[in-house]
This record gives structure tokens, sequence and C-alpha cells, in this order.
């Protein structure tokens, strides 16, 4: 029987330095946004309003950033973890220029690391991944390791590379999309008062909302994004997992909380960087999702009087509420509800 189907890529089929061209360029639409608003209920109006956009110097409304970014990584699945038993963390995130209905995007991988478990059945693989524009400008690059299964366990396995990544983005390698002026936001009709002079550092924030989570919802999502990864629509194959359920895409979680965070951070108006994070546990439909938020660091940035960066870290719980801020367990470990933990930078604008 001819199979002209694609397995994925198992642990031992990486190399170190191996670029993947990964198919299916995206160009995004209105109809895109709209959908995205559906799943989400995101509100930040820098992508909801071309008007406000316009009086904050950009040609239209830019798609949201993590739209952007889901997108471009679900470009990625097929050929980086489709055989995935894990996605664990990503580091160094930059997102370039401003993404707008009527661009397309294409996605490029480059493996960085490769590292073989202890138990033989699997293997961590890092990859730096880069999505362009149909100008071939850059519009987001990030780095994340996933455990990967092995074809054949006693395979041999290839001498461990693990890269060095940077805690943080610094401040003044941000980019501020070309144009775009603090001086034009609207603050009445963003929603909120609070601009960048009004956070301190150590301060945390309970967004107080809450979203459940629907099956169909978050399967829709994800079929948005095109990630085909079987966890998130198989129940046959997932049938099989630990779990015995279809898990929900992390990178759905990651939007459900940055919707969440409008309430309390609406001016929070671009993410510039995602500097860590990790998928702590498990979520499921029927879950329902709050967050809350800490200020990790606040910085100038050069040659700017009309926006500052805040550096944030996002936890999003399941079924339970966050006025209490669940964190970590005196011995480190997470509190049985935190599903994610996310290290992120974002412009705000400033009174000047």
């Amino acid at each position: 029987m001819s199979d002209k189907t694609n397995p994925g890529h198992f642990f031992e089929d990486f190399r170190l330095g191996q670029r993947l061209v990964h198919a299916t360029p995206r160009t995004v639409t209105e109809a895109d946004v709209g959908l995205y608003i559906a799943l989400t209920g995101s509100r930040f109006p820098l992508h909801c309003s071309d008007t406000f956009a316009g009086a904050c110097g950009l040609e239209a409304a830019p798609l949201d950033d993590l739209l952007v970014f889901h997108i471009a990584f679900g470009k990625s699945v097929p050929d980086v973890s489709l055989n995935a038993v894990a996605n664990l963390g990503y580091a160094d995130g930059r997102f370039g220029a401003p993404v707008y209905p009527g661009d397309t995007l294409t996605t490029v991988s480059e493996v960085i690391g490769l590292k073989p478990s202890s138990g033989g059945a699997t293997g961590v693989v890092w990859v730096r991944s880069h999505c362009v524009n149909q100008v071939d400008e850059p519009v987001v690059s990030w780095v994340r390791w996933v455990l990967v299964e092995k074809r054949d366990p006693d395979s041999l396995a290839p001498e461990s590379v693990v890269p060095e990544l940077p805690e943080a983005v610094p401040f003044a390698e941000l980019q501020v999309p070309a144009g775009f002026e603090g001086a034009g936001y609207d603050c009445l009709l963003a929603g909120s008062p609070h601009l960048w002079e009004d956070y301190a550092v150590g301060e945390r924030i309970d967004h107080r909302d809450a979203m459940t989570l629907e099956e169909a919802e978050h399967q829709l999502a994800t079929r948005l994004y095109q990630n085909t990864a079987r966890v998130h629509f198989d129940q046959l194959a997932a049938a099989g997992n630990r779990f015995g359920r279809r898990i929900v895409y992390g990178g759905h979680v990651i939007s459900l909380a940055r919707a969440l965070s409008f309430n309390g951070l609406a001016n929070a108006c671009r993410i510039v960087a995602i500097n860590g994070g990790r998928h702590v546990g498990p979520t499921f439909a029927g879950h329902t999702i709050s967050a809350w938020s800490e200020v990790l660091d606040k910085g100038a940035l050069p040659g700017r009087d009309d926006l500052g960066a805040l550096r944030l870290r996002t936890v999003a719980t399941k079924d339970r509420p966050c006025a209490d801020f669940p964190d970590r367990a005196a011995d480190g470990k997470p509190d049985p509800a935190v599903v994610l933990d996310l290290d992120y930078t974002v412009l705000m604008p400033r009174r000047g």
C-alpha cells in the first residue's frame, strides 16, 4: 500500500542546524480578526478599531499579537511537534512589524538544541522559529522546546546540546512599530486611566473575570491557527493518553489569560516580547480560567517619552478565582490550580 501521508518528525529525525520550511503560507483577513475576538473576547482597542490605531500613527488596526503568534506557531506543528509528548517552554520571543489584514505570513524553524531523555523513549528538541510577511519583514520569532517521542527507543541518541537563552529580552532591544505614537492614545476609549507611571514593580493585579472553556470553542480556535496536533482533536487517539481526553491547546489558554488581563491592564496595548513561559498543567473543556498578573519590571524606552515597557508575569488557573493570587507552595511546586505561568513584555503609553 502506498503511503504518502506525513507521519511527523520523531526525535531521531532532528539534527542540529536543521532548517525546517513550514508549509502553507497564510494570508490573514478581517474574518480571522472577528473569529479571534469571538473565541477569546479580547478587547484591546488598538486591535479592534482602525480609527483608534490611526490616531496612534498606525495605518489600521493590526492583528492581535497573539493571533499572529498562534498562526505562526501553528505552521511549525506538523514539522516540530506532531509527535510531541509536551510543549515544555518558550523563550526569547520578539514581535516585529505589525500584521494587517491582507498580509501573508510564512514560518521557518531551525533546530538549535537536542537532548535525549534518560528513559530513552523520548528527547527534547529546541527550535528557533521565525515568521515573516510578504515583503520579508520579521513579524515574530521565538524559541520553544518540546519533548518528542522516538520512533525507535533503541536508536542511537545524538550528543546533547542545550542552547543558552536570555532570561528576558532587554528593554533596549524591544521593537516599537514604525510610526506608533503614544501621544495619540485615547485612555477614555481604551477603558482605563492607568498608564505606565501608575504601575509599580511587585504590584499584583487580580483580573477578577473568568471564562469557562467549551469543547467546540477550543477546537475551533486551534483550527483557526491550523495547528494539527492530534491531542487537541482526536478523541480516539486521546483515549490512550494518561488523561483519556483531548487537551486544550496551551496557546488558547494564553489568549484567554491575555483577554482576561484587560481588566487591570487595559492600556497594555502591544506585546513586544515573550520572555519565558510554561504550561504548568493540562486544561480541558469545562474548566473555568481565571488570571492574575504581577509587574516584574518596568523601563523607559530609548529616546521615547510617550511609551514605556512593562515586564509582566501572568498566571492562569483552572476552576479557582485569583483573589488570593494562587502561585507556588512552600516547596516551590505550583498550586494545583495553576495551568499557565507566562513572562512577557508590553508597551504602555506614558503621560509624557
